[in-house]
């Protein structure tokens, strides 16, 4: 059973890294697979629980962006989070039930989680001369966007990672994709959720459960805005390479 402590620690690590394109949920599973002994199949359902703190977080810290959405479903924004939603579920829902299904093993599930950190580190690489805004995206935008978001409900590719590799690639300016990236998250988040409402706590009591998601959420508002800044001065690409190399090799060694 989980203990306090480490249901906080888990709640933490979830609100610092969702920020930055490390991928938290691959972050949150070797958590739980190494430290904790959690099964692969529950440690990938937990680590989409946890964001639930952090989707809360972007709601409050973007409200108003996304109250404008709601009252005038005709504006930009809104655009852009009914088109990507969709191309989030064409590659995403086919990938949740794949990888829920098809990964029994702690080791087989962790070689995966090290092998996709990698790939986050080489799509990091990737880079484009950002003029364009917001009001600029058109439909092919918003669709290669939803479908490069799909991609990180698998552990190990970041979420933020790919979606800014994504808007980049397609010339948007980096604080305009910054800002799209978070936004888009909430009903991505969402839709995971609703796939994921089987999800048993056999190992995460609700007791537990609940303080990783207030953690997640109390570290992830905090954190948002100088992770931002941040993240802006250091190369996650090799820090996602690493990592996903140092993965590979403990599970060699052990």
């Amino acid at each position: 059973m989980m203990e306090a402590i480490q249901a906080i620690l888990l709640g933490i690590l979830q609100g610092i890294t969702e920020w930055l394109p490390i991928s938290s949920q691959g972050q949150s599973m070797l958590f739980m697979i190494g430290w904790l002994g959690i099964s692969p199949n529950d440690a990938f359902s937990y680590s989409i629980l946890l964001h639930l703190g952090t989707m809360s977080a972007v709601l409050i810290r973007f409200r108003e962006e996304f109250l404008r959405a709601l009252r005038n479903p005709s504006t930009q924004m809104a655009r852009v989070l009914i088109i990507s939603t969709i191309g989030t579920g064409i590659t995403g829902i086919p990938l949740y039930l794949l990888f829920r299904e098809g990964f029994k093993g702690g080791i087989q599930a962790t070689v995966l989680i090290g092998a996709l950190l990698i790939l986050t580190g080489l799509l990091l690489r990737l880079r484009g001369t950002g003029a364009r805004r917001i009001q600029d995206m058109n439909a092919l935008d918003m669709i290669i966007l939803g479908l490069a978001q799909g991609f990180s409900i698998l552990p190990g590719i970041s979420r933020s990672g790919t979606t800014l590799a994504a808007l980049l690639m397609r010339n948007l300016k980096q604080d305009e994709a910054l800002a799209i990236s978070f936004i888009i998250s909430v009903p991505a988040v969402m839709g995971a959720l609703a796939l994921n409402h089987s999800l048993s706590l056999t190992e995460m009591p609700l007791a537990s459960a609940g303080l990783a998601i207030l953690a997640s959420f109390v570290a992830g508002y905090l954190t948002m805005d100088l992770l931002i800044a941040y993240a802006k001065k250091v190369n996650f690409s090799a820090f996602c390479i690493t990592m996903g190399l140092l993965t590979l090799l403990l599970v060699a060694i052990f």
